[in-house]
């Protein structure tokens, strides 16, 4: 299995293939609205536009499990990332990281690139590097800000 072997819901309800993304450098981030985290949308929002039209994405999933920091429906999720944010990447539907009803494509992330404690994943803002042919290159930390993850994104690209 590879990161292309799974699909998720965009806030729009359309079903997409992680397949669609082949070919291009690809982060992955479970979100919040009420996290000390959040300002990260905009670093998150500063190298997609830096970036993608050099073949970077950037795939945001918001969750509720942290404290409950994203309790909104879909709606409001997505209308608060574009409003205070300006978000432009692609953000999907809620989700679960952890537990038994943690989506596939988490259940894969945190088995290929295990956090520094565990194969779990500790707090929002968690962000996983995969490169071209959908391995999982590196998990960053919640605290680790996206212009750090900058050199690693440019060594892909």
């Amino acid at each position: 299995m590879n990161f292309y072997d799974f699909s998720a819901v965009k806030m729009n309800g359309e079903t997409v293939s992680m397949s669609d993304y082949k070919g291009k450098v690809v982060i992955v981030v479970n979100t919040a609205s009420k996290c000390g985290f959040t300002p990260q949308f905009e670093g998150l929002e500063k190298l997609y536009e830096t970036y993608k039209d050099q073949g970077l994405e950037i795939l945001g999933f918001p969750c509720n499990q942290f404290a409950n920091q994203d309790a909104g429906e879909n709606t409001e999720i997505n209308e608060f990332c574009q409003l205070n944010y300006g978000v432009t990447f692609t953000m999907f539907q809620k989700i679960k990281v952890n537990g038994k009803e943690a989506h596939p494509l988490y259940q894969f992330l945190k088995k290929e690139a295990k956090g520094a404690l565990s194969g779990t994943i500790k707090w929002n803002f968690t962000k996983f590097l995969i490169d071209q042919d959908g391995q999982v290159i590196e998990r960053f930390a919640p605290k680790t800000e996206p212009e750090e993850m900058e050199e690693e994104i440019k060594k892909l690209l």
